[in-house]
């Protein structure tokens, strides 16, 4: 049998069967990817449980199944896996929200579809989405300025929206950035209540927290427009009780 030419690394087992090392290398990183995101899942939820110093590292390794000494294999602290759980989740959601900020449609409706995705993310993410929104003001300096850089970039897509429909004279005159802070605000409460057991699904409190998003900005021309009135009662969700 020809040896390994150069770069190639084979051991050679029982009969003619060879095991190449780097499909060994390529298992044990898929492995280390799977215990990581492991990690994470877990400590996003005793994070959002308990408070991020209400939790202790050991406990996070508990959750995942694994030893205290492992997790240090994969992450040097506490507030470095808090930091990567915050940038992870920027990453997935900012480019949806500046894709709707960019579109090429009136402001109301780019403000409702902006709304309704950001409730929908944290339903369907509320341990990961819930420490973007609670935890982030717990990290130290090292990570902080990252953490912020990524939530400024985020909101910055729901005040470039409300500006366009100030300016357009959707929206009535108002501080875009405490208009902000309202929507958003109202939104990241959905994830202190919400429970996926039960009654209201996740299209609905979308639905309807996007809807009270958009007719709180409206200006009194918008509102008072046959048109307008026709497409907000066209978008009014049932009546539900939480």
């Amino acid at each position: 049998m020809a040896h390994p030419g150069p770069g190639q690394h084979s051991l050679v087992g029982s009969g003619d069967t060879v095991f190449d090392m780097r499909d060994t290398a390529f298992e044990n990183t898929q492995v280390a990817v799977g215990t990581r995101e492991q990690l994470k899942c877990a400590a996003a939820r005793l994070f959002r449980e308990q408070g991020f110093h209400g939790t202790s590292v050991a406990e996070i390794a508990t959750a995942a199944w694994i030893t205290k000494s492992s997790l240090y294999h994969h992450f040097e602290s506490k507030q470095a896996l808090l930091a990567e759980i915050l940038t992870d989740t920027a990453a997935r959601v900012t480019p949806t929200v500046e894709a709707i900020a960019s579109a090429d449609l009136p402001a109301a409706e780019r403000l409702r579809a902006a709304a309704r995705s950001h409730v929908v993310e944290l339903i369907h993410d509320q341990d990961k989405v819930a420490c973007f929104v609670e935890e982030g003001r717990f990290l130290e300096s090292g990570y902080r300025d990252a953490f912020v850089a990524a939530r400024d970039r985020y909101e910055r897509s729901f005040r470039r929206i409300l500006d366009d429909g100030v300016r357009s004279g959707e929206f009535r005159p108002m501080s875009v950035s405490l208009a902000s802070l309202a929507v958003l605000g109202m939104c990241n409460s959905v994830v202190h209540w919400y429970q996926p057991s039960g009654h209201l699904d996740v299209d609905t409190v979308a639905e309807q927290f996007a809807d009270l998003a958009v007719r709180s900005m409206l200006s009194e021309q918008e509102i008072c427009s046959p048109g307008a009135r026709d497409a907000a009662s066209a978008k009014t969700p049932k009546t539900v009780s939480a």
